[in-house]
């Protein structure tokens, strides 16, 4: 594709000018210059003139602050400005010094018709491959953001355009940054959710016949599906990556080095196979990692304090409650009851002090209150003979309270003296164990017993292998009890278990309350369902082997915000061993032969090593298609048939956890560890976590050098998003607008990058109508002011370049306050503060350059003279803010970065001395070093000027309300300083050699007076007056009518009018301008 066309000859020619009230455009034909090149202390940078790509219908719109103005007080221009149309549609003759103007001329567009320009700028990038082009010239050294995989399984929300552009904007400023730069997007493919997918598109029957490698067929073409979906719409956001070729985990390759990752692992003793609970989801029939769980709000649970019968104390304390038998039961509370068919030991903090506590029923009076909430059971209804319990000291007057009785204590002691009591279990009535547990005890809850079930807790398991107690879990994979749970055979533990549980133990008389608990219940983050903790024969990976590793490591880690490191070592310090295995077809196979009788697991580096190769050339489909004999190595095959190959498929946590040994370690251009991983909070329990695992146990060191993490996105008003409250925010509609585009406009991918470099993602942010409409009158006003820039350089060139020794005092300051805000734009790109730099360009472009510096500068771009001092001065000004914001913005608004570049009227040159064609070609902006050496006092002074300005546009504005003047330029300011030496600063400017640096150009008055002294009658005969204060000086104002008459060029008031025979009605400075530009004679004075 031609980078730079020619115009065309009849090219519109579009204007910025305004006269007050008045907005026109002139058409003239646009010509081309030579191409010339230009330096102006930048480091080895030049520019040259260069045609413009992309003609666009010329439009006068103005922003405000830029061409325009909010209100009528100040004067923006001379009689140039658009004639009035006549009442009969003609227009009037516009002037005879019309061809004296310099006019502001160019084919950007004020609107920006994103919907339709940004895919032309995306087409010609992937056209000229840009991405790649940049990143190769660069000389510097790599930069690596390794992208976390999203999951492929739905469209995307608001949440992967927030993650997919913080790296985007990372990205492309270290290409400006002279980094190379390859960044690799990637897909999670693996799992359930997918798996689920597939099987619910199907009829039963259907499903009945699937067999896995079929199921893995669709599986992997629903996935890569999904991708190419995602991936047109991470190209529509403006995205640069790698995408002919991401990484996938259903990739041959992948698979293959995530299996050699297993390997290292098993080969170290960080992996081994064992029967104990884990977290287990019956509606997907698999166990879970923790970071496939949710705990929503308002979980409510069937919790009930029941009694267990204590047949005998211990032989160390036989004694101590050998009066209180057969009539003394241990006390429990639990929010699972269907737990109770495997209970095996109660157990007692040792740390604790319990009571012997006889039962006397409560008054009704006193009890009836607390039942309405509860169910009180058959051990307080029909107990008649005298009942003592067992509980904490410490709960005694809370139990009394929840049961509705009075305990009359008996007996103190520890608890570490009720070790080895034996009881009757509830159910089967085996006789079990009073054990000690540890801290998980307290009397925050319950009754200070802890109903112990080691095949259903975590605590429970850890504290049944200390005592050798049996584990029990009598709970099938759809979460209905078995045959070993007796007459409870069938019933689902979630349901029907659970209450026949309860009525068991009611009519068993050892039920004494049952009431609702809510409380927060682990759920299947893809069904929405509640889990439950069941003993299986799983793969794990033991934590505890390289705990001390991850945590060493993790401190050598930077964290973004820092508070993230706490999040990940609370976690990484209390995480259990890491189930790895899941009991479902679609995934990475664990690759483990088991001996036909033994059922021992064959698992050796050859076994690893072969079946890693077989992957990596056919796929993991391999291990479902091909014999145990054939994915053996050569040693075992002739014991072959005394092995099967296993059917458990990894968590897809290990899958996406591997992505440091299959990409970082794999790809060229790519380096381990990572510069930076960038993802959502939740990562601090999934892929940051994962990956560190793996990664630690596997190389011993962290994969990561840098951890970013951003917040979740929230509607306007605070809520998390839901199809069913109707606030969700479609990232596609917010760029390309929805069905009704009056209420869902398309506002550009640019506006949506906009507003993702607004907020501080470090926490939750929002996202709604009027925030995206604030930030596309945001950005609407950032590119006027672009375009004012563009428009007023387009006869820039060589010749015309001042040297910053020549520059009026004006043009050097606007200089340093460009350099100190590029040094300061960069310092927050370094430190990831994006907001910071949203608020800096919001405050500069549109605030401080536009209202001050281009504001001021529109008299002498337009009339000063098209070849004098004060206009090619401040066009070598424009032309640095001209590249210098196009650099800063490129990483967040690429398309209008791009877009003002190909509309560029001159060519800018690379070090290497090539034509920069496009905008992520030229390097961060550097700022000339005498920029910011400019005198502290100047400085000063100037920071005055610019609030001594904002005070006299205050009186400008009451004087132009009370009817005194129309517009500023009617106006004489006089200023009284009470400190001599700001006096005489105000003075010189008053008196300025430059007319650039003079006050009344400053202020955009027609003159200004500074007094010596301030006498009462001025003051008292001055219309408008005001003061401004600061410590150095106060200073008076007063605003009067400007003396002399109006110039018919440049509207400025001066006695010089009249002063010239042959242009009776020009000041000085137009009589100069015409003297260098002759009226054609049809234009002569009559």
């Amino acid at each position: 594709m031609e980078v730079a066309p020619l115009l065309k000859s009849s090219a519109a020619a579009a204007t910025l000018f305004n006269s007050g009230e008045a907005k026109f455009a002139l058409r003239v034909s646009s010509s081309l210059v030579s191409c010339r090149r230009i330096g102006f202390g930048r480091q080895n940078a030049s520019f040259i003139i260069w045609p413009v790509l992309f003609a666009r219908p010329l439009t006068t719109d103005l922003p405000h602050g830029c061409g325009g103005s909010e209100s009528k007080r100040r004067a923006r221009g001379p009689v140039m400005a658009a004639a009035k149309k006549a009442s009969d549609g003609g227009i009037k003759e516009e002037g005879k010094y019309k061809h004296t103007v310099d006019l502001p001329k160019t084919t950007f567009g004020m609107r920006a018709n994103a919907v339709v320009r940004e895919p032309e700028i995306q087409k010609l990038w992937e056209e000229n491959q840009v991405f790649k082009r940049v990143s190769d010239r660069n000389t510097g050294r790599s930069f690596v953001l390794h992208d976390g995989p999203p999951y492929a399984n739905g469209s995307l929300h608001m949440g992967h355009a927030l993650n997919k552009i913080l790296k985007d904007i990372i990205n492309r400023y270290k290409l400006l940054r002279n980094y190379r730069v390859n960044f690799v997007p990637g897909w999670d493919c693996h799992g359930l959710p997918i798996e689920l997918k597939v099987l619910q598109s199907m009829d039963e029957d259907t499903r009945r016949e699937l067999k896995p490698l079929k199921l893995r067929e669709k599986a992997a073409k629903f996935a890569k599906n999904t991708v190419n979906i995602q991936m047109n719409s991470f190209k529509r956001f403006g995205v640069w990556a790698d995408w002919d070729a991401p990484y996938l985990t259903l990739f041959p390759e992948y698979e293959a080095a995530q299996i050699e990752v297993f390997g290292k692992m098993a080969l170290k003793g960080y992996i081994y196979r064992g029967r104990k609970p884990v977290h287990w989801s019956p509606s997907s029939r698999t166990a879970l990692a923790e970071a496939e769980l949710e705990y929503p709000e308002g979980h409510i649970s069937k919790s009930i304090y029941a009694t267990f019968k204590i047949i005998s104390s211990s032989s160390a304390s036989p004694q101590l409650v050998e009066e209180f038998l057969p009539d003394l039961y241990l006390a429990i509370w639990t929010t699972t009851p269907w737990t109770i068919p495997a209970n095996a030991a109660v157990a007692v903090n040792p740390e604790l002090e319990y009571v012997v506590a006889e039962l006397h029923h409560a008054p009704e009076d006193v009890t009836a209150p607390l039942r309405k909430q509860t169910k009180v059971g058959g051990f307080l209804k029909f107990s008649d003979t005298k009942c003592f319990v067992i509980v904490a000291s410490e709960l005694v007057p809370a139990l009394e309270s929840k049961w509705g009785v009075k305990f009359a204590v008996h007996k103190i002691f520890p608890g570490s003296c009720l070790e080895n009591f034996r009881y009757a279990h509830p159910i089967s009535g085996k006789e079990c164990p009073v054990v000690l547990g540890g801290d998980y005890i307290t009397t925050e809850s319950g009754t200070g017993l802890v109903h112990t079930a080691p095949g259903h807790g975590q605590e429970d398991y850890i504290t049944g292998i200390k005592y050798g107690l049996p584990i029990i879990s009598p709970v099938d994979d759809e979460g209905k009890f078995t045959e070993e749970a007796g007459e409870f055979n069938g019933l689902e533990v979630l349901g029907a278990g659970n209450v026949a549980i309860v009525k068991y133990l009611d009519e068993q008389l050892s039920l004494v309350l049952e009431e609702p608990y809510k409380h927060k219940y682990p759920y299947d983050w893809r069904t929405k369902k509640p889990t439950i903790f069941r003993a299986t024969e799983q793969w794990f990976a033991s934590v505890d082997g390289f705990r001390d590793m991850a945590m060493d490591a993790i401190g050598k880690v930077n964290w973004i915000p820092t508070q993230a490191k706490n999040r990940i070592v609370a976690m990484t310090a209390s995480r259990s061993d890491w189930c790895i295995s899941r009991q479902r077809t679609w995934g990475v196979p664990i690759p483990v032969f088991y001996h036909v009788h033994s059922k021992e697991p064959l698992i050796s580096e050859e076994t690893i090593a072969h079946v890693k190769d077989i992957v990596s050339k056919k796929g993991s489909d391999a291990w479902w298609y091909m014999s145990t004999e054939d994915l053996l190595p050569e040693k075992y095959r002739q014991n072959a048939s005394e092995y099967y190959k296993g059917t458990d498929t990894m968590d897809v946590w290990f899958d996406s956890g591997s992505s440091w040994a299959a990409v970082l370690g794999k790809r060229d251009g790519l380096c381990f560890p990572a510069d930076l991983y960038l993802e959502g909070s939740d990562q601090h329990r999934g892929w940051f976590q994962s990956s560190l695992l793996t990664s630690i146990a596997a190389t011993g060191i962290a994969p990561y050098s840098c951890v970013v993490t951003h917040g979740f996105v929230l509607d306007e008003k605070g809520m998390k998003m839901s199809k069913s409250l109707g606030n969700v925010v479609d990232p596609d509609v917010v760029i390309s607008g929805g069905k009704n585009t009056k209420d869902q406009p398309g506002y550009g991918a640019d506006v949506l990058r906009l507003w993702v470099s607004s907020v501080d993602y470090t926490g939750d942010v929002l996202i709604g109508p009027q925030i995206l409409r604030q930030m596309s009158d945001m950005y609407r006003k950032l590119r006027g002011t672009l375009r004012f820039l563009l428009s007023n350089l387009h006869d820039w060139n060589l010749e015309n370049t001042v040297s910053y020794t020549k520059l009026p005092k004006i043009d050097q300051y606007a200089l340093y306050q460009l350099g100190n805000i590029v040094e300061t734009i960069k310092d927050n790109y370094e430190l990831y503060q994006f907001y910071k730099i949203y608020q800096i360009i919001q405050r500069f472009t549109i605030v401080d350059l536009s209202n001050f510096y281009l504001d001021v500068a529109k008299d002498r771009l337009y009339v000063g003279g098209t070849t004098s001092l004060n206009r090619r001065s401040c066009q070598t000004v424009l032309a640095e803010h001209l590249i210098s914001i196009v650099s800063v913005i490129a990483p967040i608004l690429p398309h209008l970065a791009e877009d003002v570049w190909q509309y560029l009227p001159f060519e800018y040159a690379t070090e290497d001395g090539s034509a920069a064609k496009f905008a992520f070609e030229i390097k961060w902006p550097v700022p000339n070093k005498r920029w910011l050496q400019m005198p502290a006092d100047d400085v000063d002074f100037w920071s005055l000027i610019l609030e001594l300005r904002s005070e006299v546009n205050k009186i400008l504005e009451n004087a132009r309300v009370g009817k005194l003047i129309g517009s500023s330029l009617e106006a004489k300011v006089y200023l009284h300083s009470s400190d001599a030496g700001v006096a005489s600063r105000l003075q010189e400017l008053c008196l300025a050699e430059n007319e650039a640096d003079a006050l009344h150009r400053i202020f955009i008055t027609s003159q200004v007076e500074v007094l010596d002294s301030l006498n009462t009658d001025l003051s008292t005969r001055m219309p408008h007056t005001g003061k401004y204060s600061d410590p150095r000086s106060e200073i008076w104002i007063g605003v009067a009518r400007a003396d002399g008459s109006k110039c018919e060029r440049c509207w400025n008031y001066t006695t010089q009018v009249g002063s010239f025979p042959e242009h009776p009605t020009l000041c000085a400075r137009c009589y100069d301008v015409i003297n260098i530009h002759p009226l054609p004679a049809a234009a002569g004075v009559s």
